[in-house]
C-alpha cells in the first residue's frame, strides 16, 4: 500500500493513466505532489513531486471545449500521459503549483505537419 506524500488534498478525480496498458484509478492533487492510484491494484501508483514537473502539455480541441488528455513531463523520469473525468478542473488545480509558462497546449495536427516539412533557417 502506497502512502500519500501530500499533507493537504485539493482535488480527487477519476482518471486513466496511459502507459502501454491503460490503468484506471484516481488522480489526487495536493500541496506536495501529483498522485495517481489504481483502483484495483494498490501497488500500481505514481507520485510526481511538484519539484520534478517541468511541463504540463494538454491536448486542446474545439477552442478549449474538449481536452481528451494531458501529459506531465518530468526532469528525470520522462513523460506521463493521463486522461481525467474533469480535465479542466485538474489543470486548474495544477495551476497553483506549476508556473503558467510551464503549462502548454500541444501542437495541432496541422502545426506538426508544417513543422516537419519546413526548413529551419540557420
Amino acid at each position: 500500500m502506497a502512502k500519500s506524500i501530500n499533507t493537504k488534498v485539493d482535488l480527487t478525480v477519476d482518471a486513466t493513466w496511459f502507459r502501454g496498458i491503460a490503468s484506471y484509478g484516481k488522480i489526487m492533487i495536493g500541496d506536495r505532489a501529483f498522485e495517481f492510484y489504481n483502483e484495483r491494484n494498490v501497488e500500481d501508483y505514481v507520485q510526481i513531486p511538484w519539484k520534478e514537473v517541468t511541463y504540463v502539455v494538454a491536448d486542446v480541441h474545439f477552442k478549449g471545449k474538449y481536452i481528451p488528455r494531458f501529459e506531465i513531463r518530468t526532469k528525470s523520469n520522462g513523460k506521463f500521459i493521463f486522461a481525467a473525468r474533469e480535465p479542466k478542473e485538474v489543470l486548474r488545480a495544477m495551476r497553483k503549483y506549476v508556473p503558467a509558462d510551464h503549462m502548454r497546449k500541444a501542437l495541432s495536427m496541422w502545426q506538426q505537419l508544417k513543422q516537419r516539412f519546413t526548413r529551419k533557417k540557420k
